[in-house]
Formats: structure tokens, sequence, C-alpha cells
């Protein structure tokens, strides 16, 4: 759990990186530096493009959020990254899924929790649990005030300003069924809200440890039931989309086997099987990088499968 001194690290190491352009062991990262944005604070946007990328073929997008985790250790605040090139380089060279480039978002720091908590379903509680949610995250320092997710409005910064640069500056695919969307923890909540919000852009999302709770306990807590409300209403047709969960069972991942289970619930009342939703358990991973790394190849053949 991080103390309010622990963000402020967080936060010091991550500008200390600003400058820093990561290295990878296969293809090229191209930063888009402070992106501006008029619905988030602006942001670096680091596109990986692979190995031998060329203009003369289209390729895939998968945009993923904590973008300063993706790519390099050396230069994250824990030493850990999710090594995305390494895993994507080395599927490439069996021809089993479609080449796609990366998008990764930087997060926005002391924003992150607000921009990734999803919107709708915080707006959809009682007075009191909303309160309860804000005093839950005041207690562990991650707000001061009273807390207000921006996802929405992280979502229309990705949707209205970014894919449209990325569409027009790489070669890619524009329509939906080449777009995809990815993160882990707050970063795997958004992936799911933004499926469900914006069902005609995302054909598919990758939710790694997905942070149901929201805050950080599970006691007296009216996210996860919220949430699995949300997506009884709101997940996309199984016909066009796809979705992959996962989860471990150590360090924080040990609140979300339940949960998940719940969630599983609620995808097969929806209509989804094994050739449109997958999910996971990794008895013995924690809520790490680390993790998602060893992992990322399942998600990534999930959804970019060829077949």
């Amino acid at each position: 759990m991080l103390t309010t001194f622990f963000c402020q690290l967080l936060l010091f190491l991550t500008i200390q990186a600003q400058d820093q352009i990561p290295n990878v062991v296969g293809g090229k990262i191209e930063r888009i530096a402070n992106f501006q944005s008029e619905y988030v604070t602006p942001r670096n946007i680091e596109v990986w493009l692979p190995e031998g990328y060329s203009d003369s073929i289209r390729y895939s997008v998968l945009y993923m959020h904590d973008g300063q985790m993706l790519y390099d250790p050396d230069i994250s605040w824990n030493k850990q990254a999710w090594n995305i090139d390494d895993v994507a380089t080395e599927l490439f060279k069996t021809d089993k899924i479609k080449k796609f480039i990366v998008v990764g978002i930087w997060n926005g720091g002391q924003t992150r929790h607000s921009d990734y908590f999803p919107q709708k379903p915080f707006e959809q509680m009682s007075g009191p649990a909303k309160d309860t949610v804000v005093a839950q995250l005041q207690r562990v320092g991650r707000t001061k005030e009273i807390f207000r997710p921006q996802s929405d409005s992280y979502l229309k910064f990705i949707v209205n300003e970014l894919k449209p640069f990325i569409d027009k500056k790489y070669s890619v695919y524009t329509n939906r069924e080449h777009t995809f969307i990815a993160g882990s923890s707050m970063g795997g909540l958004i992936s799911v809200y933004a499926i469900c919000e914006y069902p005609d852009v995302f054909c598919g999302a990758a939710c790694l440890s997905t942070h149901w709770v929201g805050t950080f306990t599970k006691e007296n807590n009216p996210v996860p039931n919220s949430m699995i409300s949300y997506l009884s209403r709101n997940l996309p047709k199984p016909e066009s989309h796809k979705i992959y969960f996962d989860c471990g069972d150590q360090t924080l991942d040990a609140m979300y086997p339940t949960l998940q289970q719940m969630v599983d619930s609620v995808m097969v009342s929806k209509g989804y099987n094994d050739k449109n939703w997958l999910t996971r358990y990794f008895p013995g991973d924690d809520h790490s990088e680390k993790s998602w790394s060893k992992r990322l190849n399942i998600p990534l053949e999930f959804l970019f499968s060829e077949n």
C-alpha cells in the first residue's frame, strides 16, 4: 500500500526519467514529449515501432497505460518493466499474431488514480458509498481532497486527440478491428471501462491484475459491486470484441481472485465464450511488472491472433 511519501517518491523518480528515451531490444521508440490535451494534463507518449517497421504496410495499434513502465527497467522507478518490446519481438518471429505498434501513454503521476478510476460506476453510487470511497483513498494518501474520477476526460483524450494523431502520423489501420487497449491494476480497470464506453473504437482489451477494489481494501467497499453492475449493463457485444483478464494471488493481487470470479460470471451471462474472452489465474504471481511481463505473451496472442 502506497503512503503519501512513497507517492511523492514515485513522482520524483518519474520526473528524473523524463529526459531518458527507453532502450529497447527490438524496434525503436519515438517519443512525443508533453503531448498537449484539452482533457488531461500534458504527458509523454512513447510509440514503439517493431523491427522492420515500414510505411508500405499497415499495423494494428495497442494503446497501453502507465507508459513509463513498458520498455526499459533501467529507467523505471522500481527497476521493472513490462518489456513489451522483448515479448512482441519474439512473438512476431512465430507469425502467430498480427503486427502492431504500441502507443505507451505515460500516467499523470498525481492524477493517475482519478484518470483511471471508472467515472460512471462512481457517479452511480449513493452519496454514502461515494463518501466511503473518498475516505478509503484519503486514508492511504491517494488524495487529500474530495476524490473525483476524471476517466471520462482521460478516454476523450485517447479517442478524440491521441488516436487521430497516431492514425495520421503512423502507417496503421484506423478501424475498430485493429485497435486495442491494455493495462494492469488501475490500468486494467480503465481498459475494460474504455471498451465498454467506446465499443466502436476498441476491438479488444487486456486487463491484467485488474484492480476491482478501486481503493485498497475489500472491507465495506462499494466499488466492486458498482463495477459489476456497470459491466452487466455495458459490456460490448461478444461477437465483435475480445476481453482478457488475469490475476495472481500475492501482494495486492491477493484481493482479486474472488472478485474476478464474480466478473467472470457476468461475462458468461453476457454470452462471452473462449473465442472472445479469456480469464487466467496465476498462483504465486504478485502485483508487479515482473509478473505481468512473464505472462504478457498470453493476452497478446489472444488479442492479435491471426486465426
